[in-house]
């Protein structure tokens, strides 16, 4: 679909995510063994045959950079348009060397290229969104209702676990009609709105003049009466990896059938970089169950309701139950990890144990030796 310009906004993080964000964003964040959060919305916009993707960050972005290189793994590797990755050097204004307080004052940063967008309607997205979503059906909700701006929300959410997180209150015909700010009341909005580029380069004019830089209160709370809000109701799973507990929950998720379901469909399948490794080995003596393991790792213990990323070994002997380990990691012979969420490239000692529990699992900092 050829009208459609995608924007991800690839700066966010969050201080509950501790650990797992000292040196990345939310969207740079893995899940699922071998993808990056990034992946599923950028996976959705090429889906949906946008080709033009504009990925707004701001700083610890190494490994943003490092992950999505020039777009090819996405097919948008492109002499004209395709990804394009828009640092905090191109941010000409008087706060250049602060955080962006919003997300209007993070396009507003990014005002030139937004200028030479081609297509008639933008896709607003936040980078650490998992869910596969469908944005053509997205679009044609869109144009059919009439709408100035439509949002993506869900029937429930975690609900006040982000002091500015949207809720949306609606009437018979989809249209939002009232809006509060972390206060659990309605449908949780997912961060995803699709509007024109005539709307949007006029709010970008309208918030600068005023100082205006908060998308949520400037915008959509501000000119509910004024603007044409509608919602889109996506009911499949879609989760928001704002702390290290819900990270944790989120990741377990994937060992459930159905949620497997909903996030990799053959008809929208989620691509990711591409990283070859031989099949992963698994010793006479090892024990697996109920476990997502991705490609290139050596198992010779018992690992358990886990997940396991790229390149990750256990030791004979050893014992991992209900953890997460990142690429690289290695659990040591005779170590016993339960409830752990390990970074890359950290090791755990031999005969060692680490124990955390399902709503405070322990994080370990990249290449950590514990």
């Amino acid at each position: 679909m050829k009208d459609m310009h995608g924007i991800i906004f690839a700066y966010l993080s969050h201080p509950k995510l501790k650990e797992l964000a000292e040196h990345r964003t939310a969207a740079s964040l893995p899940f699922g063994g071998r993808y990056r959060c990034i992946d599923f919305m950028l996976g959705n916009m090429v889906n949906a045959g946008i080709n033009d993707v504009g990925v707004v960050m701001r700083d610890s972005y190494q490994s943003l950079l490092d992950h999505l290189g020039s777009g090819k793994d996405w097919d948008l590797s492109r002499k004209r348009g395709g990804l394009k990755l828009l640092p905090p050097f191109g941010y000409a204004g008087p706060r250049r060397n602060v955080e962006f307080r919003g997300r209007m004052e993070a396009l507003y940063g990014v005002a030139s290229y937004i200028s030479r967008i081609r297509q008639e309607y933008v896709v607003l997205a936040d980078g650490e969104i998992v869910a596969n979503i469908s944005l053509e059906d997205v679009l044609d909700a869109h144009i059919k209702s009439g709408a100035d701006i439509t949002c993506v929300c869900t029937p429930g959410g975690e609900g006040g676990a982000v002091s500015d997180e949207a809720f949306y209150s609606l009437d018979g015909t989809g249209r939002i009609v009232d809006i509060t700010m972390g206060l659990k009341d309605g449908y949780e909005s997912m961060n995803v709105f699709i509007l024109s580029k005539t709307l949007l380069e006029h709010l970008l004019s309208y918030c600068a003049a005023r100082s205006l830089y908060h998308f949520n209160r400037d915008v959509l709370q501000a000119m509910k009466e004024k603007l044409k809000l509608t919602a889109y109701v996506f009911k499949d799973y879609c989760a928001r990896l704002i702390s290290v507990s819900n990270y944790f929950q989120h990741s377990m998720d994937l060992l459930k059938p159905e949620v497997r379901h909903d996030l990799f469909l053959r008809s929208r399948s989620i691509r990711t970089k591409v990283r070859d490794e031989a099949p992963t080995y698994y010793s006479p003596d090892s024990s697996p169950k109920n476990s997502v393991v991705a490609d290139g790792c050596y198992i010779e213990g018992a690992v358990e309701n886990s997940i396991l990323f790229r390149g990750v070994q256990v030791g004979k002997g050893a014992v991992v139950q209900n953890c997460i380990l990142m690429q690289d990691t290695h659990v040591k012979a005779g170590a016993r990890i339960s409830h752990v969420i390990a970074d890359k490239e950290v090791t755990v000692s031999e005969n060692h144990i680490l124990v955390g529990h399902s709503t405070y699992p322990i994080a370990v900092s990249k290449g950590a030796e514990v």
